[in-house]
């Protein structure tokens, strides 16, 4: 079925949300709960959710765009896209800023702030890294996920024209694009500090591109979709529980053998350009997940207490932009607290609520302008018939 005949999927919006909440505990600094995350018993991690999820909705939000009305149609309401999330990657960084700068003025707080997310290269030479930070050529590590989501939309048209011509030339496309990262295609992270710098961007856009473009086409239906076997059930079983010694931290400490692999084969699961491990493992996961919640997400539709916390898990999927970024903002200052806390159970407890409460808020408030309500809002006027203290109130609708 193509993009252009679906509807939003339950599921999608269900892992998606489930990543926004893995995501915000990953991004509180010196946080226990990081701990417990997927990313620590395998390869990938919930980045992989993040990108793959959103090459399903794109297939779905883009996808019948240039199916209905044509690629130039398609690639301007890319265009628009982008240009929404370039904004809010500023505001990520400038809000970010302004709150770390604030941290440090207040005295309270122990750690350098400014300085643990690496801000005084861009004070200390604002006019370069200012045209740096608007051209993308000075992207600083931890606000990197959203200029590699800028560039991998930019591909979409690209992608869209070639499957027009045969779906195994998008696919093609693809495949060549992680070979070339692998091989050393990247952008450059830091091309207007006053020292030169070879680093390039942590999420290497080229590489990232193929798990959001695996979601894409299997949205799109470029790829058929996996049918649900017992031998594939094993094998994605095999695949997850085989690479937890070669990720959790407390296997590799007592084995000198695993360390060594780690340091002699990390290209094979390197964050920044993708390895090819953090791809099957997370596919293993993704098919468990798949098979889990069952045809069109059946087992996702639940009564009871489990029924209302997957409904709140999918509000949150459904706006994973403003979530996004209001976590990544909200998990540094949640840090400092932390820390200043001293970092204990109880502290780490209050602090990963306190965000989850947040990013809750924050999808709420997000459906809730994105409904316009102002469009069918309505006041209460007098009626000209009744004159006096009598006046029967009566309603009348507020346009636009």
């Amino acid at each position: 079925m193509s993009a252009a005949g679906r509807q939003r999927d339950p599921r999608l919006d269900f892992f998606r949300g489930l990543g926004m909440f893995i995501i915000l505990i990953a991004h509180i600094t010196a946080n226990p709960w990081t701990l417990w995350i997927p990313a620590r018993f395998g390869f990938s991690d919930a980045t992989e959710i993040f990108v793959f999820s959103s090459g399903m909705a794109s297939a779905i939000a883009f996808g019948a765009v240039f199916t209905r009305a044509g690629w130039l149609m398609g690639t301007l309401q890319i265009a628009h896209r982008i240009w929404q999330v370039y904004w809010v990657h500023l505001g990520v960084f400038f809000v970010t800023l302004v709150l770390m700068l604030a941290l440090n003025a207040s005295g309270a707080f122990p750690r350098d702030e400014v300085g643990a997310l690496n801000f005084y290269p861009f004070l200390n030479n604002t006019g370069p890294n200012l045209i740096g930070l608007l051209t993308l050529t000075y992207v600083p590590n931890y606000f990197d996920i959203l200029p590699m989501y800028l560039v991998i939309l930019a591909l979409v048209p690209v992608m869209m024209a070639l499957a027009r011509l045969d779906v195994r030339l998008a696919v093609l496309m693809s495949l060549t694009l992680w070979v070339a990262a692998t091989a050393g295609l990247n952008l450059p992270a830091e091309l207007w500090f006053s020292k030169p710098s070879d680093r390039t961007w942590f999420f290497n856009p080229f590489a990232w591109q193929l798990v959001f473009f695996t979601g894409f086409a299997l949205m799109a239906g470029w790829l058929p979709p996996p049918p649900v076997r017992r031998t594939l059930v094993w094998l994605s079983l095999a695949v997850v529980v085989l690479s937890v010694p070669f990720a959790w931290h407390k296997i590799i400490a007592t084995s000198e053998v695993l360390r060594d692999w780690r340091k002699e084969w990390s290209v094979l699961f390197d964050k920044s350009d993708f390895g090819v491990l953090r791809y099957v493992h997370f596919l293993a996961l993704a098919y468990l997940a798949w098979v889990i919640v069952g045809p069109g997400g059946a087992r996702l539709r639940r009564d009871g207490l489990v029924g209302e916390v997957i409904t709140l898990i999918t509000r949150v999927g459904q706006q994973s932009l403003a979530v996004f970024a209001a976590s990544m903002v909200m998990a540094r200052v949640l840090g400092a607290i932390l820390d200043l806390a001293g970092g204990g159970a109880l502290a780490a407890l209050a602090a990963n609520l306190a965000g989850f409460a947040i990013i809750i808020a924050v999808a709420r408030l997000a459906a809730f302008f994105k409904a316009r309500p102002w469009k069918t809002a309505q006041v209460r006027v007098p009626s000209p018939e009744v004159a006096g203290p009598e006046r029967r109130p009566v309603t009348a609708e507020v346009r636009p």
